[in-house]
Protein backbone atom coordinates (compact mmCIF):
# COMPACT_ATOMS: atom_id res chain seq x y z
CA UNK A 1 0.00 0.00 0.00
CA UNK A 2 1.57 3.12 -0.95
CA UNK A 3 2.19 6.18 1.86
CA UNK A 4 0.02 8.75 1.18
CA UNK A 5 2.47 11.15 2.73
CA UNK A 6 5.55 9.68 0.37
CA UNK A 7 3.50 10.16 -2.82
CA UNK A 8 3.46 13.70 -1.83
CA UNK A 9 6.81 14.11 -0.92
CA UNK A 10 7.13 12.16 -4.58
CA UNK A 11 5.55 14.24 -6.29
CA UNK A 12 6.49 17.89 -5.01
CA UNK A 13 10.12 16.36 -5.77
CA UNK A 14 9.86 15.49 -8.79
CA UNK A 15 8.18 18.69 -10.13
CA UNK A 16 11.06 20.29 -8.10
CA UNK A 17 13.83 18.55 -9.92
CA UNK A 18 12.09 18.97 -13.09
CA UNK A 19 12.16 22.66 -12.88
CA UNK A 20 15.77 22.38 -11.92
CA UNK A 21 16.94 20.03 -14.73
CA UNK A 22 18.02 22.18 -18.14
CA UNK A 23 16.78 19.21 -20.63
CA UNK A 24 13.95 17.57 -19.07
CA UNK A 25 11.28 20.85 -17.59
CA UNK A 26 8.40 19.42 -19.87
CA UNK A 27 9.10 15.44 -18.63
CA UNK A 28 6.15 13.73 -18.64
CA UNK A 29 4.66 10.68 -16.25
CA UNK A 30 1.77 8.80 -15.86
CA UNK A 31 0.05 8.34 -12.49
CA UNK A 32 1.65 4.86 -11.97
CA UNK A 33 3.91 5.47 -8.60
CA UNK A 34 6.72 3.21 -9.77
CA UNK A 35 7.20 5.26 -12.96
CA UNK A 36 7.65 8.39 -11.13
CA UNK A 37 10.17 7.24 -9.01
CA UNK A 38 12.28 5.89 -11.32
CA UNK A 39 11.85 9.26 -13.32
CA UNK A 40 12.53 11.26 -10.04
CA UNK A 41 16.19 8.85 -9.74
CA UNK A 42 17.01 9.34 -12.96
CA UNK A 43 16.60 13.44 -12.84
CA UNK A 44 18.75 12.85 -9.18
CA UNK A 45 21.47 10.42 -11.08
CA UNK A 46 21.89 12.94 -14.00
CA UNK A 47 21.91 16.11 -12.36
CA UNK A 48 25.52 17.69 -11.93
CA UNK A 49 26.71 19.10 -8.47
CA UNK A 50 25.40 22.16 -6.71
CA UNK A 51 23.17 23.88 -4.27
CA UNK A 52 19.62 23.40 -4.23
CA UNK A 53 16.99 25.55 -2.45
CA UNK A 54 17.08 24.16 1.56
CA UNK A 55 13.44 23.48 1.26
CA UNK A 56 14.05 20.66 -1.35
CA UNK A 57 16.20 19.25 0.34
CA UNK A 58 14.35 18.92 3.31
CA UNK A 59 11.86 17.40 1.36
CA UNK A 60 14.12 15.26 -0.51
CA UNK A 61 16.07 14.03 3.07
CA UNK A 62 12.58 13.25 4.61
CA UNK A 63 11.50 11.34 1.71
CA UNK A 64 14.58 8.52 1.31
CA UNK A 65 14.39 8.65 5.07
CA UNK A 66 11.24 7.34 5.22
CA UNK A 67 12.21 4.66 2.08
CA UNK A 68 14.84 3.43 4.23
CA UNK A 69 12.65 2.53 7.01
CA UNK A 70 9.56 0.67 4.55
CA UNK A 71 12.82 -0.84 2.37
CA UNK A 72 14.22 -2.29 6.46
CA UNK A 73 17.07 -0.59 7.74
CA UNK A 74 19.63 -3.73 8.91
CA UNK A 75 21.08 -3.01 12.37
CA UNK A 76 24.50 -4.80 13.38
CA UNK A 77 23.19 -6.92 16.01
CA UNK A 78 20.96 -8.24 13.30
CA UNK A 79 23.61 -9.50 11.14
CA UNK A 80 25.56 -12.87 12.88
CA UNK A 81 29.25 -13.17 12.89
CA UNK A 82 31.36 -15.87 10.65
CA UNK A 83 31.75 -17.80 13.88
CA UNK A 84 27.94 -17.94 14.42
CA UNK A 85 26.62 -17.85 11.01
CA UNK A 86 29.32 -20.86 9.62
CA UNK A 87 30.57 -22.23 13.08
CA UNK A 88 33.75 -20.37 11.49
CA UNK A 89 37.01 -21.19 13.90
CA UNK A 90 39.49 -18.90 11.71
CA UNK A 91 40.95 -16.01 12.87
CA UNK A 92 38.87 -13.33 13.94
CA UNK A 93 35.68 -15.10 12.95
CA UNK A 94 33.99 -13.16 15.74
CA UNK A 95 34.42 -9.56 14.16
CA UNK A 96 34.02 -10.96 10.71
CA UNK A 97 30.75 -11.38 8.47
CA UNK A 98 29.38 -12.48 5.17
CA UNK A 99 25.83 -10.16 4.63
CA UNK A 100 23.82 -10.80 1.23
CA UNK A 101 21.76 -7.83 0.36
CA UNK A 102 21.34 -4.40 -0.69
CA UNK A 103 24.32 -2.58 1.45
CA UNK A 104 22.42 0.58 1.11
CA UNK A 105 20.44 -1.12 4.50
CA UNK A 106 23.13 -1.57 6.45
CA UNK A 107 22.91 0.83 9.62
CA UNK A 108 27.14 0.36 10.15
CA UNK A 109 29.61 2.84 10.65
CA UNK A 110 30.11 2.97 6.85
CA UNK A 111 29.75 1.70 3.94
CA UNK A 112 32.25 1.16 1.10
CA UNK A 113 31.59 2.49 -2.26
CA UNK A 114 33.66 1.43 -5.28
CA UNK A 115 34.15 4.71 -7.00
CA UNK A 116 35.52 5.65 -10.27
CA UNK A 117 38.01 8.33 -10.67
CA UNK A 118 35.39 11.47 -10.98
CA UNK A 119 34.21 10.64 -7.93
CA UNK A 120 31.11 12.33 -8.56
CA UNK A 121 28.91 9.11 -8.48
CA UNK A 122 27.01 7.44 -11.37
CA UNK A 123 25.07 9.59 -13.90
CA UNK A 124 23.31 6.93 -15.85
CA UNK A 125 20.24 7.41 -14.97
CA UNK A 126 18.93 4.42 -12.63
CA UNK A 127 22.21 2.02 -13.47
CA UNK A 128 22.45 -0.92 -11.31
CA UNK A 129 26.06 0.04 -10.45
CA UNK A 130 26.62 0.02 -6.43
CA UNK A 131 27.99 3.63 -7.06
CA UNK A 132 24.71 4.81 -8.63
CA UNK A 133 22.87 2.79 -5.76
CA UNK A 134 24.43 4.52 -3.21
CA UNK A 135 24.34 8.14 -4.29
CA UNK A 136 20.53 7.37 -5.05
CA UNK A 137 19.72 6.60 -1.59
CA UNK A 138 22.05 9.24 0.21
CA UNK A 139 21.03 11.61 -1.52
CA UNK A 140 21.95 14.75 -3.70
CA UNK A 141 24.12 15.76 -1.22
CA UNK A 142 26.70 13.40 -1.24
CA UNK A 143 27.54 14.23 -4.86
CA UNK A 144 27.81 17.78 -3.75
CA UNK A 145 30.14 16.85 -0.82
CA UNK A 146 32.35 14.83 -3.51
CA UNK A 147 32.75 17.75 -5.70
CA UNK A 148 33.98 19.92 -3.19
CA UNK A 149 36.54 17.02 -2.60
CA UNK A 150 37.52 17.11 -5.75
CA UNK A 151 37.49 21.14 -6.64
CA UNK A 152 40.32 21.25 -3.38
CA UNK A 153 42.27 18.25 -4.95
CA UNK A 154 42.25 20.30 -8.78
CA UNK A 155 43.15 23.26 -7.20
CA UNK A 156 46.00 21.26 -4.77
CA UNK A 157 47.08 19.29 -8.21
CA UNK A 158 45.72 20.83 -11.38
CA UNK A 159 43.02 20.71 -13.04
CA UNK A 160 43.17 17.50 -15.05
CA UNK A 161 43.40 15.67 -11.23
CA UNK A 162 41.29 12.57 -10.84
CA UNK A 163 40.86 10.22 -7.70
CA UNK A 164 44.28 7.64 -8.09
CA UNK A 165 43.45 3.59 -7.30
CA UNK A 166 43.73 2.10 -4.42
CA UNK A 167 42.72 5.28 -1.97
CA UNK A 168 39.86 6.13 1.11
CA UNK A 169 37.79 9.11 0.88
CA UNK A 170 35.55 9.84 3.62
CA UNK A 171 32.13 11.75 3.55
CA UNK A 172 29.04 11.47 5.53
CA UNK A 173 26.37 9.35 4.81
CA UNK A 174 23.17 11.87 4.62
CA UNK A 175 20.18 9.93 4.40
CA UNK A 176 21.61 6.56 4.40
CA UNK A 177 21.28 4.09 7.24
CA UNK A 178 24.85 4.27 7.31
CA UNK A 179 27.21 6.84 8.94
CA UNK A 180 29.13 7.61 6.73
CA UNK A 181 30.65 6.20 3.14
CA UNK A 182 34.26 5.71 2.04
CA UNK A 183 34.87 5.98 -1.52
CA UNK A 184 37.33 4.21 -3.54
CA UNK A 185 38.43 4.01 -7.03
CA UNK A 186 39.46 -0.29 -7.75
CA UNK A 187 42.11 -1.38 -9.94
CA UNK A 188 40.34 -2.59 -13.65
CA UNK A 189 41.37 -5.36 -15.32
CA UNK A 190 41.52 -5.09 -19.03
CA UNK A 191 43.45 -8.07 -19.74
CA UNK A 192 45.56 -10.29 -17.80
CA UNK A 193 45.48 -10.09 -14.06
CA UNK A 194 48.86 -8.56 -12.90
CA UNK A 195 50.46 -8.40 -9.38
CA UNK A 196 50.31 -4.67 -10.00
CA UNK A 197 46.56 -4.67 -10.18
CA UNK A 198 46.93 -6.86 -7.05
CA UNK A 199 48.67 -4.62 -5.50
CA UNK A 200 46.18 -2.07 -5.94
CA UNK A 201 43.23 -3.79 -4.24
CA UNK A 202 44.82 -4.67 -1.48
CA UNK A 203 45.72 -0.84 -1.27
CA UNK A 204 41.98 -0.38 -1.33
CA UNK A 205 41.12 -2.33 1.52
CA UNK A 206 44.44 -1.27 3.81
CA UNK A 207 43.55 2.64 3.24
CA UNK A 208 39.65 1.82 3.77
CA UNK A 209 40.94 0.16 6.99
CA UNK A 210 43.07 2.81 7.87
CA UNK A 211 40.54 5.75 7.28
CA UNK A 212 38.37 3.72 10.04
CA UNK A 213 40.88 4.19 12.33
CA UNK A 214 41.71 7.08 11.73
CA UNK A 215 38.03 8.63 12.23
CA UNK A 216 37.17 6.29 14.83
CA UNK A 217 35.02 3.93 12.69
CA UNK A 218 33.97 0.54 14.54
CA UNK A 219 32.10 -0.79 11.71
CA UNK A 220 32.73 -1.23 8.15
CA UNK A 221 30.76 -2.67 5.18
CA UNK A 222 33.13 -3.84 2.51
CA UNK A 223 31.56 -4.30 -1.18
CA UNK A 224 32.98 -6.85 -3.70
CA UNK A 225 35.69 -4.09 -5.07
CA UNK A 226 36.59 -3.98 -8.81
CA UNK A 227 34.88 -6.69 -9.59
CA UNK A 228 31.51 -6.70 -11.97
CA UNK A 229 32.28 -3.91 -14.52
CA UNK A 230 36.37 -3.63 -13.40
CA UNK A 231 36.45 -7.03 -14.16
CA UNK A 232 38.70 -8.30 -11.21
CA UNK A 233 38.10 -11.94 -11.00
CA UNK A 234 36.13 -12.80 -8.24
CA UNK A 235 37.91 -15.48 -6.22
CA UNK A 236 41.12 -13.70 -6.02
CA UNK A 237 39.42 -10.65 -5.21
CA UNK A 238 37.88 -12.24 -2.04
CA UNK A 239 41.09 -13.93 -1.07
CA UNK A 240 43.13 -10.18 -1.18
CA UNK A 241 39.93 -8.69 0.61
CA UNK A 242 39.91 -11.23 3.59
CA UNK A 243 43.92 -11.56 3.74
CA UNK A 244 43.74 -7.79 4.04
CA UNK A 245 41.31 -7.43 6.70
CA UNK A 246 42.68 -10.57 8.84
CA UNK A 247 46.42 -8.89 8.55
CA UNK A 248 45.35 -5.55 9.84
CA UNK A 249 42.77 -6.69 12.79
CA UNK A 250 46.14 -8.36 13.78
CA UNK A 251 47.38 -4.80 15.09
CA UNK A 252 43.80 -3.45 15.48
CA UNK A 253 41.65 -6.00 16.32
CA UNK A 254 40.35 -3.47 19.31
CA UNK A 255 39.90 -0.26 16.58
CA UNK A 256 36.45 -2.69 15.12
CA UNK A 257 33.17 -4.14 16.23
CA UNK A 258 32.61 -5.69 13.05
CA UNK A 259 34.02 -5.74 9.40
CA UNK A 260 31.20 -7.26 6.88
CA UNK A 261 31.53 -8.67 3.38
CA UNK A 262 28.89 -7.34 1.55
CA UNK A 263 27.65 -9.49 -1.30
CA UNK A 264 24.87 -9.03 -4.12
CA UNK A 265 25.64 -12.47 -5.75
CA UNK A 266 25.29 -16.25 -4.78
CA UNK A 267 29.01 -17.27 -6.12
CA UNK A 268 30.24 -13.85 -4.18
CA UNK A 269 28.84 -15.34 -0.76
CA UNK A 270 30.07 -18.83 -1.27
CA UNK A 271 33.31 -18.03 -1.73
CA UNK A 272 33.65 -15.62 0.97
CA UNK A 273 31.80 -18.00 2.90
CA UNK A 274 34.70 -20.84 2.21
CA UNK A 275 37.76 -17.89 2.88
CA UNK A 276 35.89 -16.43 6.57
Amino acid sequence: MINKKQEERLDYLLEEFKKDSIWYKDLETSDDYQEKRRALRSLMNIRMPGSMDPKILAVQDDFLREEAVEKGIVALEEIPTAARQFGSRRPFADKISVWQGDITRLQVGAIVNAANSQMLGCFHPCHGCIDNAIHSVAGIELREECSQYMDRRRAQYGKDYEEPTGQAVLTAGYNLPAEHVIHTVGPIVYGKLTEDLKGDLRNCYKNILKCCVEHGIRSVAFCCISTGEFHFPNDEAARIAVEEVRKFLEKHEENFDRILFNVFKDVDRALYRELV
